[in-house]
């Protein structure tokens, strides 16, 4: 992995990963929106910018030239399917052979067998709801982008994320195929673990085509799984 393209590279998300990339010796393009730059003023002389509309084909074209790996923050802002958008141009633009890896939340779902809370469920429809009412978001339209990435032959990875919170790093979070796995419980990650888990992403061959659900190495479901898996003392 020698030049990594970051696509809303402006966010808290997205920084972390710049950041990340950077201590690895990544050559990185960062792509946000023009009046957002000036949030990457830190990494100014070490990242090239282009600046634009993330769902903008052309602007996705020109930054994910010569890249061998894409990291996508997809967000489902505004009424102009920006998440589908997204997706699209990044599949049809990125080289054949780079390694695509998707941000988004644990809504998605690959094959249907993910559980959800009855609580969660509320929430995301209040949501929804809420969004497409006062046209700030579309919810729906991150789903169809992911629908788009899974019937893709690319050599993608979808991350679905937790709850976040900022602090110091944990570690490398640990994800299950399923949001119903117990070892999810706590619904919590640092989101600059969130970050690390996409770049780490890049180069571990056993995650594509897989859309991980992700949680906090150290939140309370992963030491509680942990402890049980510990092998009883012999007396």
């Amino acid at each position: 992995m020698k030049k990594v393209c970051i696509i809303g590279a402006s966010g808290k998300l997205g920084q972390y990963m710049v950041q990340h990339c950077l201590d690895r010796g990544y050559e990185v393009v960062g792509v946000c929106r023009e009046q957002s730059v000036p949030k990457l003023a830190r990494f100014e002389g070490r990242i090239k910018v282009v600046p634009g509309a993330t769902n903008d084909p052309a602007v996705i074209e020109k930054a994910v030239d010569a890249c061998d790996g894409v990291l996508v923050v997809l967000v489902p802002w505004g009424v102009q399917q920006y998440s589908s958008g997204t997706a699209s141009a990044v599949l049809e633009h990125a080289r054949p052979d780079a390694r695509l890896v998707f941000s988004c939340g644990w809504h998605i779902t690959r094959d249907g067998k993910d559980k959800y809370s009855w609580s969660f469920n509320a929430y995301l429809k209040f949501v929804t709801w809420f969004a497409r009412l006062f046209r700030v978001a579309q919810i729906d339209d991150q789903v169809e982008a992911c629908r788009r990435i899974f019937a893709s032959d690319a050599r993608w990875t979808v991350v679905r994320g937790s709850g976040l919170e900022e602090g110091e790093s944990q570690g490398l979070p640990v994800w299950s195929r399923h949001v119903a796995d117990h070892i999810l419980a706590s619904d919590l990650t640092r989101r600059v673990d969130f970050a690390l888990f996409m770049v780490e992403a890049l180069t571990d061959d056993t995650l594509i085509h897989e859309a991980p659900a992700i949680v906090g190495c150290q939140s309370p479901s992963v030491l509680a799984h942990a402890a049980e898996r510990e092998p009883t003392a012999q007396t």
